[in-house]
């Protein structure tokens, strides 16, 4: 009797709460559509990327409870299970997976080495569960804007166990003042020390990326490409997405030549993008190169559709799966690479 008096007493509550969620979601959608229209899908990019990295918009949004449900789209879980489940669930509808466990810019040396540790049981998942994954991270994650041989040193733990299984590790690109570093780190492992296990990430967006990419492909790297999800100064990057698209159309099709096809250059195209894909497919097949030579890589819960249409066709397709309690700068940056996703949230929210 007592437990339902307390249910009825906390129903009114309930739905005042839904119903403020709601307010706060119509607000959200009718302010930001009226900034949207006065300033451009570009301002909106610039406040969601600048959100992705405020400490203070972190907490807020954190603590909030809809905000998992809305993150949970593109976030296959907060645990290993879950995320082992999706490979798995993935691997079952003949996709690959790239498993990322989220996390950036530890602030302490006991941080890192600990996403180093989780990451070394996440290569001991994948190999327990037998599922065709290999694993994505970022070196900021390692421990690299604390002591760059503190990352060095964790990269090269995760490597060893990496081809220890026979599994493959992507170093993933972050903003522009890495590149450099980043490259750098890869190849020391990579040519230095023997790891050829290990790939990296290519940002169409940033003007450097042509001559990275030439030198690249003269060593015969393993190479994602992606258009870029960080915001960068004008002087750097392509502001405009016409001019980032035909970049990355340049890139890929630099590391589907003859030549660096004949280096070993492996590609993944990192893109939903029914131009780009295209794009791909076409000089591929007007420069006869095998649907099997290169990989389609797509990110976990968007396009499921798009994902089973490429690989009936043959291609070799593989998802991005990030999991973690950290989602919170993955999930702002995936909202800024394409600002209509927000509006489907919010509907969302408001519908429930």
């Amino acid at each position: 009797m007592h437990s339902t008096h307390n249910t009825k007493s906390n129903a009114p509550q309930a739905a005042r709460s839904g119903a403020a969620v709601k307010l706060l979601a119509l607000l959200a959608a009718t302010g930001g559509g009226l900034l949207l229209y006065r300033e451009g899908e570009n301002w909106l990019r610039s406040l969601l990327l600048y959100l992705a990295r405020a400490g203070w918009a972190r907490s807020l949004v954190t603590g909030f409870p809809p905000a998992w449900r809305m993150a949970s789209r593109f976030v296959a879980g907060e645990s290993l299970d879950e995320a082992i489940a999706a490979a798995q669930q993935l691997n079952g509808r003949g996709l690959g997976a790239a498993l990322d466990y989220l996390g950036e810019s530890v602030e302490n040396a006991a941080e890192a080495n600990a996403a180093r540790d989780q990451i070394l049981y996440l290569l001991d998942r994948i190999e327990a569960a037998g599922v065709d994954a290999y694993v994505s991270l970022k070196l900021s994650q390692l421990g690299l804007k604390l002591d760059e041989n503190l990352a060095v040193n964790n990269l090269r733990m995760i490597l060893q166990r990496a081809r220890q299984y026979g599994r493959r590790v992507r170093i993933d690109m972050e903003e522009s003042a890495l590149v450099d570093v980043t490259l750098d780190i890869y190849r020391r492992l990579r040519h230095g020390e023997g790891f050829d296990n290990v790939g990296v990430v290519i940002q169409a967006m940033l003007f450097r990326s042509e001559q990275d990419v030439r030198r690249l492909v003269e060593e015969g790297a393993s190479v994602r490409l992606v258009k870029g999800a960080y915001k960068e100064p004008p002087d750097i990057a392509f502001a405009k997405k016409a001019d980032t698209d035909a970049n990355m159309i340049r890139l890929m099709q630099m590391m589907l030549s003859e030549q660096a096809r004949k280096n070993g250059v492996s590609l993944a195209v990192g893109s939903h993008d029914a131009a780009i894909i295209a794009a791909t497919n076409d000089y591929a097949q007007r420069g006869g190169v095998n649907k099997q030579d290169y990989e389609f890589q797509l990110l976990y819960g968007i396009r499921r559709d798009l994902q089973e249409q490429l690989a009936a066709q043959g291609h070799r397709v593989r998802v991005y799966v990030p999991y973690g309690t950290a989602w919170y700068p993955y999930f702002m940056r995936r909202l800024a690479e394409r600002p209509a996703n927000l509006w489907f949230f919010v509907s969302n929210l408001v519908r429930k």
